[in-house]
């Protein structure tokens, strides 16, 4: 009987830990070729992880909300219908139990030193009369706010099986629902505790102001922020580009693309053309940085950043962009939105970048001074494009037109991208979308 180790997957260059956010399958269930297993998530990506292998699940070596390393095992399949036992054996059940945060209860003849150890931690812990089961950090989450059993089990639950996720508990707080408890009653009329720990959740202070705490995607992206800040010393440059041609050209194309391939065709998918090319002229944009070497990438990879609904930045990732057609570019950029914003990208979707662009304009914005996405060395902002009053040289002299005008600021990490480097490469960018082939069919 082969058994089959499911490691933690690598979701990206700069990533070395995920989140385990939920076990889709428990200890014993079967599971077919590519089924889903377990949900993780990261700062970058919550993504769910298919089977390798058509088996059945016979360990689960971490929890729910434990932190993992990249490339640890989490879990053991057995395949050629070796099967797990679904039903545990009471002791087995007791430490499982135990594992989560549950107090142990032992009926075994104990000494009474443990037997004291065992009633203290039996009576640190809220006592259920139900056999509804309550994570650690939901626990922990009840004994800080001073939360009663009798509150704790009134709080109606959105997860599996009615369970409570620390986004009930954090709700009934913020409603002010659990008032005041003495001896297990509850009174409405009192206000609700603040806790004198900020991380655990929200809170409000006699003036009013509201502390609430980052949730986990958005602490991980601040951490990566100031990583890349202290890492990279930063420099922005700017210039304005005449984007006449090209919304003239989209306006007129975006109806015939629409009804031949049923997809829109926006800015983007002309954005990273121009992008690849100048990479493909100045390679040495195309980098990144380890110690003393500069490793230069053959392969470019464009990282785009898309917004998600929590209002969170995501960068899934356009392999080979410097050989995709405007169709094939157009099509990606697609996809690629359109999965960010349901949750659905696959850890190599968001893997591999070497460059990353990201569209202020489409916040209103006209310009940006964007961070670099580590280990890359260089991120370009597009912004709005605006209708503004521009000179143009004729043969007949210099009159002054409508045009369509757009700034794009391109930041390099000033290690190894100099200003005459990361200036032509951007002044490049400019030029390639200055120039673009109006005549060109899709």
């Amino acid at each position: 009987m082969a058994k089959i180790e499911l490691i933690m997957p690598k979701m990206g260059e700069s990533i070395m830990e995920a989140t385990i956010l939920k076990w889709v399958k428990n200890v014993g269930d079967s599971i077919a070729m590519d089924e889903t297993i377990l949900e993780i998530a990261t700062d970058k990506v919550d993504s769910e992880i298919p089977s390798p292998t058509e088996g059945v699940l016979t360990e689960i070596l971490f929890k729910e909300n434990d932190v993992v390393e990249i490339g640890k095992v989490i879990a053991i399949i057995s395949t050629e219908g070796e099967e797990a036992a679904p039903t545990p054996s009471k002791q087995k059940e007791q430490k499982e139990e135990a594992a989560k945060g549950a107090p142990a209860v032992v009926e075994t003849k104990t000494p009474a030193v443990e037997k004291q150890v065992m009633q203290k931690a039996v009576s640190s812990t809220p006592s259920s009369s139900s056999d509804r089961f309550y994570s650690p950090l939901v626990r922990s989450i009840a004994k800080a706010e001073g939360l009663s059993q009798v509150q704790l089990d009134s709080i109606a639950g959105s997860g599996a099986k009615g369970r409570v996720t620390k986004k009930d508990i954090l709700a009934y707080l913020k409603s002010g629902s659990n008032g005041h408890t003495t001896n297990g009653s509850v009174s409405v009329n009192q206000p609700a505790v603040a806790t004198s720990n900020p991380a655990v959740s929200p809170s409000f202070s006699s003036g009013g102001h509201e502390i609430i705490e980052m949730d986990r995607m958005r602490k991980l992206i601040a951490d990566h922020m100031v990583m890349s800040k202290h890492t990279s010393p930063h420099v922005t440059s700017f210039i304005e580009v005449d984007m006449t041609n090209v919304v003239n050209w989209r306006n007129k194309q975006k109806k015939i693309f629409q009804e031949k391939y049923g997809q829109k065709i926006t800015f983007t998918p002309i954005f990273v053309e121009a992008v690849a090319k100048a990479i493909g002229d100045f390679p040495m944009i195309n980098v990144s940085v380890d110690g003393q070497n500069i490793i230069v990438k053959k392969d470019i990879n464009i990282g785009m950043a898309a917004a998600l609904p929590s209002g969170n930045l995501i960068v899934p990732v356009i392999k080979n962009a410097d050989s995709l057609n405007l169709v094939g570019l157009a099509k990606s950029v697609n996809d690629l939105a359109t999965r960010a914003r349901a949750n659905k990208l696959k850890p190599e979707d968001i893997q591999g970048g070497t460059f990353t662009l990201t569209n202020v304009g489409t916040f209103g914005n006209v310009m940006g001074t964007p961070i670099i996405n580590q280990p890359q060395v260089a991120i370009l902002a597009a912004g709005a494009i605006r209708k503004k009053p521009g000179v143009l040289e004729t043969e007949y002299g210099d009159v002054i037109a409508v045009r369509q005008m757009m700034f794009l600021s391109l930041s390099y990490d000033h290690r190894v991208v100099d200003g005459f480097l990361g200036g032509s490469f951007l002044r490049r960018i400019g030029d390639y979308l200055e120039a673009f082939d109006t005549s060109q069919e899709l």
